[in-house]
């Protein structure tokens, strides 16, 4: 049922710089995604038709917020099959939870296993050797949670000590790059598994007039995987490091609890976006910035010597990003790239930059230019929480 799409060739690129010792770094990156691929230019009647509407004002509302995510191509869980044998979860008003959380679950479990084994492989070393779990999802609810049956699904040793991060949303990929971080570097010899997984069906819901945010959501989100190997003091005959992970910084800002609201119902997850969370992150980005960039001596006049792995949650915050920190356009190319390519998948769209961050910094050395070694990893959630890390791209 699942489109396997590993990262081949990541984790074995010639890393020319040094991590210093004692320091967390990215070991390898892995990826995995649904079987069904959603062309942006055919969504909308598909969408409609799958959900017996033909309101051609929400139509049109649709066809429009297509085009300005700038998204491209996305994969989901979602498909006729689903559809066929649980109709309603296409008609407004029915309680769903069990039948979506039945799917959910499943679906992310096998996800994570195929991105985390696509991960190992690039890594080079066995499953075996992993120490530490860190689990990310804001698409199931269940009781043990999804890092026991993906423990399971890879064969880990039940010793393995595993950490579980629900509902941090689109800022949960980071959160738990920052969580592994400080796994690692507080057990030597640990390898962390960080695992995430996504799927737009615990949300899924017919067009309504009432909820013409819900469509947002259509337009913007989409399902899958991700998966990074953390580790410290890399062995450079069997690793070979990605990103050093330096400093990590979490802030939220008081009085926003609003603006990105979820609650789970009898329906699903309801998600309302507030209009104001693009102005809201460019107020606060450069603050937030600015403090993890203290920690190396840099200042706001430096930004376009560093590299931008930044969480793609919609067009308008890149935008808004780009304007208010002045930076050049090539530096977020990474991020439009998985928008683009995958839509936000939430936690999960984070690994996608990444590996798309490598391939832009292997442009920049061919042209032997020397900016790009430090950069920012950050994400924006509800809180709204800011994730940031402060980190070297070993791969220049």
């Amino acid at each position: 049922m699942y489109l396997y799409m590993g990262s081949e060739g990541i984790a074995q690129g010639d890393s020319t710089m040094k991590a210093n010792p004692g320091k967390a770094t990215i070991l390898a990156l892995g990826k995995a995604f649904p079987h069904q691929l959603v062309m942006q230019d055919f969504l909308v009647d598909g969408y409609f038709k799958d959900t017996n509407c033909d309101d051609p004002d929400l139509k049109e509302k649709l066809a429009r917020l297509c085009k300005t995510t700038t998204v491209k191509t996305r994969y989901v869980v979602m498909s006729d099959e689903i559809l066929k044998r649980y109709p309603e979860l296409a008609i407004e008003g029915i309680p769903t939870v069990k039948q979506r959380l039945d799917i959910c679950n499943d679906a992310v479990t096998q996800m994570a296993i195929e991105a985390s084994h696509a991960c190992i492989k690039n890594w080079g070393r066995p499953a075996s050797d992993i120490t530490h779990l860190v689990y990310v999802s804001s698409s199931e609810a269940r009781l043990p949670g999804g890092d026991l049956y993906l423990a399971r699904g890879l064969e880990l040793s039940p010793q393995t000590k595993r950490v579980m991060l629900y509902f941090s949303g689109c800022s949960g990929g980071v959160a738990g790059l920052r969580v592994a971080k400080d796994i690692a570097e507080n057990n030597p010899g640990s390898r962390v598994l960080l695992a995430t997984s996504e799927t737009t069906i615990i949300g899924y819901k017919p067009p309504s007039a009432h909820r013409p945010y819900d469509l947002v959501g259509v337009a913007l989100f989409g399902d899958g995987a991700g998966a990074m190997i953390i580790g410290s003091d890399p062995k450079l005959v069997s690793e070979k490091p990605l990103f050093e992970l330096h400093t990590a910084l979490q802030e939220f800002l008081p009085g926003t609890e609003k603006t990105i609201d979820g609650r789970l119902t009898e329906e699903g997850i309801s998600f309302k976006l507030a209009r104001e969370l693009p102005q809201i992150i460019e107020d606060n980005v450069e603050g937030f910035c600015g403090r993890l960039m203290d920690v190396v001596g840099f200042d706001n006049k430096e930004y376009n010597k560093m590299f931008w792995a930044v969480h793609p949650g919609g067009p308008a915050i890149l935008n808004r990003m780009e304007k208010r920190l002045d930076l050049f356009p090539q530096k977020l190319n990474a991020s439009r790239r998985a928008l683009m390519d995958y839509g936000n998948a939430s936690s999960n769209t984070i690994v996608y930059v990444l590996e798309y961050m490598i391939e832009e910094s292997k442009k920049i050395k061919k042209k032997e230019h020397a900016d790009g070694e430090w950069g920012l990893i950050l994400a924006f959630g509800p809180g709204i929480t800011f994730e940031g890390i402060l980190a070297r791209n070993l791969t220049i």
